[in-house]
């Protein structure tokens, strides 16, 4: 736990388990439980907005692109770093990365915890602490420049 890869691999399996549990919306349909929350998901898919240039979509479909956008950037950050650890660059090159990790991902936390419901808050909350250890802990150890 002294060494920066420790918290990093740790950051990248919470990010991959959070893309896959995100993908899990588009498999499940969800269903009204009441009269409103049925007609509310009739029209969320029903009803389609003329967007210009052809494009007929409706708040469900760009619901379902957002979510897909969450689902593959987490996706993203945990095989990249798997994949810089595994290439092993220099701790330079990983704090660079992990900083811009910090960035994405810290709004990514803000913008949930406005926006969201508790598991992905959660969830970003703890990516963005792992990365932030993993952070910290780049270049303190000898034993971690590459």
């Amino acid at each position: 736990m002294k060494s920066y890869t420790f918290w990093l691999k740790a950051a990248a399996v919470v990010q991959l388990i959070t893309g896959a549990i995100h993908s899990v919306s588009f498999f499940v349909e969800p269903e009204g439980t009441n009269d409103t929350e049925r007609q509310l998901f009739s029209l969320l898919d029903g009803y389609k907005f003329d967007m210009g240039a052809g494009f007929h979509r409706s708040f469900g479909d760009l619901l379902t692109g957002l979510s897909m956008c969450m689902t593959l950037i987490y996706l993203l950050g945990g095989v990249l770093i798997f994949y810089l650890l595994r290439s092993r660059v220099d701790a330079a090159v990983m704090r660079g990365v992990t900083n811009i990790f910090l960035a994405i991902f810290g709004f990514a936390f803000v913008w949930m915890v406005v926006f969201t419901f508790l598991p992905p808050i959660v969830l970003t909350g703890i990516v963005f602490v792992l990365l932030l250890v993993g952070r910290l802990m780049i270049g303190r150890s000898p034993a971690d420049a590459v």
